[in-house]
């Protein structure tokens, strides 16, 4: 089957409106949010709006021999929903209905397309609360999430997109419909394939529905901030948490460079002054009395470990405030340039070395590199800026995102803690799990998806 002829098949089975070829509207769907990975052409974007349109495209694919590239909304960071010369980018952001809230067995049943803020909303309607919260969950979606194993601030007491996962509805290679795990707390029945799938990033199978474990929902959270005039000190204050087995909902730093960005931005004070370097939020939700407890622990913590500012709120409003201004810095570093977002993460016992190992590298390329991330599971997020008009500054760029994964794993860490490995850490996951695990990778890959034709180049080569 040719290519023209795939087309022509794809639209008499899903419609016209749902297969799109112009140049100028595939191009918008060809990439995600990381300036780095490579792009293809795609020969055409297909939209589905039920799993039956899924299944009649990938079995179409399939006879013709033509690559398919899963995407959801395009909120990645890893280019792991970049498009590839004369594939179909398969959209799953019109299956977008959340079929089933369970209140009683605290549970819900979702397609792809569904917004994480959205869902999370709805829930919220029910007494429940859904905890994987991605930066971008005001329009990232749920699919997206499952195929990058995403996380964001709650991680530390809750756990990534997995944790929630009860079971899946995946679309193999040749079309049939695999339905894994239960709607039951406890179950092993068989391999979990549904934790394989989850963050597989599109390379074993097109997620069309899963089914998500919900929490109550959470009391409202008390907040502490605390500034530090030096990041070890503040590494230090992480590090005590840790050992005293405290478990707040979200444990954040920012460094200097993203404290000065933010207040900058939202046009005020944060309060911790001129030589404040790092900076801790903390929230508990495990409700009043506990919550107060866990925050006092936490800020004679703090204290101890020489914080210049400790101050804490059990004030809704002025919380989301404080945490507004971490939520903030991505944005707000738009004020010096374009933003390249690295995502390592590290024993929580090395932060303090992982920022200063960024600083260093800021002076060797002569870049601002700003650092935020999730304190609680040593997830941190080094963000370089360089100027859109300059190749000299994106190349400059470019070196320091490796070098920073370069430190990252010196320090016992890995390559991605969030945001997957996609097109532009292929190397790196190599240098990480080593010959014998990349192996296994490739068999798993062989088994499911023998004619390479789900993403082929996201995550591994196939040799």
């Amino acid at each position: 089957m040719g290519n023209d002829a795939l087309v022509s098949r794809l639209r008499e089975e899903l419609g016209k409106a749902a297969v799109l070829t112009d140049d100028d509207v595939t191009a918008s769907y060809s990439h995600d949010m990381m300036p780095l990975a490579p792009v293809g052409k795609p020969l055409a974007v297909v939209l589905p709006e039920d799993v039956d349109g899924v299944r009649a495209t990938v079995r179409a694919c399939a006879e013709a021999h033509v690559p398919i590239v899963p995407r959801g909304a395009g909120s990645g960071l890893s280019g792991a929903a970049n498009a590839i010369d004369g594939c179909v980018v398969l959209v799953l952001t019109k299956l977008n209905e959340i079929v089933e809230i369970d209140a009683g067995n605290r549970l819900a049943v979702v397609q792809p397309g569904v917004v994480n803020l959205d869902f999370r909303g709805a829930v919220e309607k029910h007494g429940l609360f859904y905890p994987p919260d991605p930066s971008s969950y005001d329009w990232c979606t749920i699919g997206g999430n499952l195929a990058t194993n995403a996380g964001g601030l709650c991680c530390v007491k809750y756990g990534v997109t997995t944790d929630s996962v009860l079971g899946l509805e995946v679309v193999l290679a040749d079309g049939s419909l695999l339905k894994t795990g239960r709607r039951t707390v406890k179950g092993v029945a068989g391999y979990d394939l549904a934790r394989l799938f989850v963050g597989s990033e599109g390379t074993l199978g097109v997620i069309t529905q899963a089914t998500l474990a919900l929490k109550p929902l959470p009391q409202a959270p008390c907040t502490l901030v605390a500034g530090f005039s030096s990041t070890e000190a503040a590494g230090e204050a992480v590090a005590r948490v840790v050992r005293e087995g405290l478990v707040p909902s979200l444990l954040e730093i920012m460094d200097a460079t993203s404290i000065k960005a933010a207040e900058a931005y939202l046009k005020t004070d944060l309060g911790t002054g001129s030589d404040c370097q790092a900076l801790l939020l903390a929230q508990s939700d495990a409700g009043a009395e506990t919550a107060t407890r866990e925050i006092a622990a936490l800020e004679q913590i703090c204290t101890d470990c020489g914080a210049d500012l400790v101050y804490s709120t059990d004030d809704l409003a002025e919380g989301n405030m404080l945490l507004h201004a971490r939520r903030v810095v991505l944005t707000a570093l738009e004020i010096y340039g374009v933003w390249l977002t690295d995502d390592v993460s590290v024993p929580r016992t090395r932060i303090a070395e992982l920022i200063a190992g960024c600083e260093r590298v800021s002076e060797e390329v002569g870049l601002r590199i700003a650092v935020v991330g999730h304190a609680g599971d040593g997830n941190m997020h080094p963000t370089i800026v360089y100027s859109p008009d300059s190749a000299d500054e994106f190349a400059r760029a470019r070196k320091a995102f490796d070098a920073i994964l370069e430190i990252g794993l010196s320090l016992g860490g890995t390559v991605t803690g969030e945001h997957g490995v996609g097109k532009i850490k292929r190397e790196w996951l190599e240098r990480e799990i080593g010959p014998v695990g990349l192996r296994v990778h490739r068999q798993i890959k062989a088994a499911l998806d023998p004619e390479n034709l789900f993403n082929p180049g996201s995550m591994f080569a196939m040799d």
